[in-house]
């Protein structure tokens, strides 16, 4: 077999394989000769058919048969034999397949980029330190109370924490839409049921007050005839509830179902908190590792790659858009509006797989069995949604991708600079980022 490479632009190649004659005819008088002692054909006694008449009749099929076997094994070949690590799958265009002659055919590839990793000693990282004050278990103890809150009516003006009933009809440019309309809706405010600019207007309103609210739809909203958008709701105002909320003491940690009384409920409350806070701590610090060595490693990205995360992307965003009731179940979404993102996933897998392969990472077995323990415990039957996960290929493979990079970020942070930046628990979770000194403040 004969094989020659020419470079195209960037990372594409195209292989030139001859294969020898020979090949292509022995299999095919194997098959044939395997055929003949199996074929029945009316005239002949079973497995007494004249090679020639079984060459005749089925030669054409087996030859195209043998043909496609041929060029995926030799493709193979090729790629081994001139060290070529392929991107995606390749076109082959046949040049030659007559009967007698060599077997040609160009098979043309994007190729894998050569990635080196720099400047992971030049990598410096804030690195949040949190600690849990009172007044956060405070805030999060007050929430608890506003779910167990009991509501009851009032004359007064609406307030922030209070729940209105109002009726709504919306209009955009004097046109109606989608879920415009609404009847005896309770809204809880500053609860984010509603968007805080539509809560915001109501507040101030008493029973029986008619207002108009307007509110512009953002410009990523679902439903593309209104995105962007300004919408004018006529708004009434039918009930104002005060909400009443229970005491925090130990009767309140039994309506729970939590024993030992309140100290208990705030140590439940310090614990999550803690969990809370280490989840954050580590997405905060892994986006800044990968951010930089995005930055300081410029790599060559092969377009199949790209192409393909970015019909990932588009899938996604549609299967988001369903669920959150657009009108259009496949609405228009172009691909550059997804590609500065899939070439940075691009990029982030290269590098990830280039610091695994040269460090020798091996998967962290019992790292894996935290993670799916951690999965599992959102749900009401963990042992089952374990179970669940063990025979599901693709979500192990998944989880273990999860694992793997926390791996890497961790191997990058022992060679780092990492500075601790004291934050608030607020501004971690919240995602702000805020000075030093104002982030200590709880």
């Amino acid at each position: 077999m004969q094989v020659s490479v020419e470079s195209g632009e960037g990372l594409r190649r195209t292989l030139k394989v001859q294969v020898p004659s020979g090949r292509v005819d022995e299999q095919v008088d194997k098959k044939l000769r395997e055929m003949r002692g199996q074929v029945r054909l009316q005239g002949f006694r079973p497995g007494k058919v004249p090679m020639k008449v079984v060459q005749k009749r089925f030669g054409p099929q087996v030859r195209g048969e043998v043909l496609d076997e041929v060029v995926r094994a030799t493709y193979a070949e090729a790629l081994e034999q001139e060290s070529l690590r392929p991107a995606g799958a390749p076109s082959i265009q046949p040049v030659n397949l007559e009967a007698g002659q060599d077997l040609a055919y160009e098979a043309s590839i994007e190729v894998m980029p050569d990635v080196e990793v720099q400047g992971i000693e030049a990598i410096e990282l804030n690195r949040p330190a949190v600690d849990i004050e009172a007044a956060d278990i405070d805030r999060i103890l007050d929430r608890l109370r506003r779910q167990h809150a009991e509501f009851v009516e009032t004359d007064r003006a609406a307030e922030d924490g209070d729940r209105v009933t109002i009726d709504f009809d919306g209009k955009v440019d004097g046109e109606d839409f989608e879920g415009n309309s609404g009847e005896d809706v309770p809204v809880p405010l500053g609860e984010g049921q509603m968007p805080p600019e539509f809560e915001e207007q109501l507040v101030g309103m008493k029973p029986g007050d008619e207002k108009t609210v307007t509110y512009t739809f953002p410009e990523g909203f679902p439903d593309e005839t209104i995105a962007g958008r300004e919408a004018s709701f006529a708004v009434t105002l039918k009930k104002v509830e005060a909400a009443e909320l229970p005491e925090a003491d130990d009767a309140f940690a039994e309506t729970l179902g939590i024993d030992g009384g309140l100290e208990a409920v705030r140590e439940r409350i310090s614990e999550s908190l803690e969990r809370e806070r280490e989840q954050a701590v580590r997405a905060r610090v892994k986006n800044q590792v990968m951010d930089q060595l995005v930055k300081n490693n410029e790599i060559e990205l092969p377009q199949t790659l790209i192409d393909s995360e970015i019909d990932q992307l588009r899938e996604q965003t549609r299967e988001r858009m369903r669920q959150a009731g657009a009108a259009d179940d496949e609405p228009e979404l172009p691909a550059d509006q997804f590609e500065a993102e899939a070439q940075r996933r691009v990029a982030l897998g290269l590098l990830v797989n280039e610091i695994v392969r040269a460090n020798d990472i091996q998967l962290d077995g019992e790292r894996m069995q935290q993670a799916l323990q951690r999965v599992a415990s959102g749900y009401e039957q963990p042992e089952q949604v374990m179970q669940y996960y063990l025979q599901n290929q693709e979500l192990m493979q998944s989880l273990q991708l999860q694992v793997m990079e926390d791996q890497v970020v961790d191997w990058v942070m022992e060679r780092a600079q990492v500075t601790d930046k004291p934050m608030s628990l607020d501004a971690l979770t919240s995602g702000a980022d805020g000075d030093d000194e104002a982030s200590t403040e709880a």
